[in-house]
């Protein structure tokens, strides 16, 4: 990587706006998408995907008509509408699926989707369960199926650079990597409504798909459905795997052989089952520690810069923000800590003084944008090659943050055999690293 010492890593980096990018390529060779859930998350990952002219919307799928309407306008064409997946799949026009339904149903619709010869776009994370994102790499191996997981930084320009900047070493050995998800949602949070009869007693049995028969709650559904563990990890896998993503990448480390967490309902009286304040701590093998914070009743900055994560390392600390990063360099000294005595002060005088640093700040910014994850997605479909976020990485970096909700749920210091996929100090914990479907459903 050329001039590390300049301030700013790159000035180009995002230039080319995805829009131009789409233009630029044209509109032959189109791929044919289908979409299996068009919701908040759906309909921002199909707007992503219409930046490019090379791709088209010919199949969309959801229990909401409202949102397939809304979805078959932004599309500018005439997609096919279906309420029931399977039928999507067995579209003869969809060439490849993309997947945003609440995470208790990415494992079926994926599996489904790779077995019927379709490559996959799923947003994170990419499981609710460990051993669920285990059978997606699986099959979609034994497929041999184009996947992405919607973690979309990892085809940002500016972050690659700044994985760059981390891997040449350029920060010294690091020791500690950092995340936080601040928002004050205090004191209301999600409201607390109560159960009630459901609109359509179909359409409930259907949302809830595999996951167990509950009474209906209109919080358990349409986006807020991340708050309950039946559907979701809450913010440690809804976020948390953006930042374990993203700081895993820049160390080079495949897993974490250690993980425990704390955390609960301190503040906020709703009817949420997540906690509003959590810590999930991480251990590496010969470090660094990694952490991710969740304040849902402070949102007080996490670090001096404000920034979303930090990467700290003996020479510097890297600041990750939305749309750039920065390194700060830290003052250091080859000098031993001096023995303090009242009988010679000089070595205690001069300590600090001969710190200095030893590599000058450096910056890069650019866009995070989602389009070119999708760009990236739509190449290989073409190419073939690996994409920038496969199933296989999706799956390291949300079976991280899996882990950490079950230490989180048992209280408890859990060993990780990365390779087993087992917990080898807690017995017990291995049982919830899969729950048992709701009949008629099985994990194919």
């Amino acid at each position: 990587m050329a001039d590390l010492s300049r301030r700013n890593f790159s000035k180009t980096a995002g230039v080319v706006t995805a829009a131009s990018y789409a233009r630029i390529l044209g509109a032959n060779d189109r791929v044919q998408l289908g979409y299996i859930g068009v919701g908040n998350r759906g309909t921002q990952v199909h707007e992503a995907f219409l930046e490019h002219g090379d791709q088209i919307t010919v199949a969309l799928c959801d229990l909401r008509d409202d949102y397939m309407e809304h979805n078959a306008k932004l599309s500018r064409g005439s997609p096919k509408l279906y309420r029931e997946y399977r039928k999507l799949l067995e579209d003869n026009q969809v060439q490849a699926v993309v997947i945003a339904t609440p995470d208790h149903w990415h494992a079926l619709q994926f599996i489904d989707a790779c077995q019927a010869g379709k490559d996959v776009y799923v947003e994170k994370p990419l499981s609710l369960t460990v051993q669920e994102g285990r059978r997606m790499v699986d099959v979609a191996q034994e497929t041999k199926r184009v996947t992405q997981v919607g973690i979309h930084r990892r085809s940002a320009k500016f972050l690659q650079e700044a994985v760059e900047v981390v891997r040449s070493g350029l920060l010294g050995p690091v020791t500690v990597c950092k995340g936080w998800h601040l928002q004050n949602e205090w004191p209301k949070g999600i409201g607390n409504p109560p159960d009630e009869k459901p609109v359509s007693e179909a359409e409930w049995d259907q949302w809830l798909g595999p996951a167990p028969k509950v009474p209906y709650n209109k919080n358990r559904t349409y986006y807020r459905f991340r708050w309950f563990y039946d559907y979701s990890g809450g913010q440690l896998t809804n976020f948390g795997v953006h930042y374990m993503d993203m700081l895993r990448w820049a160390i080079g480390k495949d897993a974490p052989t250690a993980v425990t967490a704390m955390g609960g309902k301190y503040a906020i009286q709703d009817n949420r089952e997540i906690p509003d304040t959590l810590e999930a701590l991480w251990e590496f093998e010969g470090g660094p520690l990694m952490v991710f914070s969740q304040y849902n009743a402070n949102s007080a900055p996490g670090n001096l810069q404000g920034a979303e994560m930090e990467i700290r390392g003996t020479k510097g600390t890297m600041y990750i923000h939305s749309n750039r990063w920065e390194v700060i360099p830290e003052r250091y000294t080859d000098l031993e800590v001096p023995v303090r005595s009242p009988l010679n002060r000089d070595a205690e005088r001069s300590y600090r003084p001969s710190m200095r640093t030893s590599i000058e700040p450096l910056s890069g910014k650019g866009s995070a944008s989602t389009a070119f994850h999708t760009r990236n997605f739509l190449d290989c479909v073409k190419s073939r090659a690996r994409t920038n976020c496969d199933v296989l990485e999706g799956h390291r970096s949300t079976a991280a943050t899996l882990i950490a909700k079950i230490a989180l749920r048992l209280r408890a210091y859990l060993e990780w055999d990365s390779k087993a996929e087992r917990f080898t100090n807690n017995a017990a914990a291995n049982r919830y690293l899969g729950y048992q479907y709701r009949a008629p459903y099985k994990l194919g």
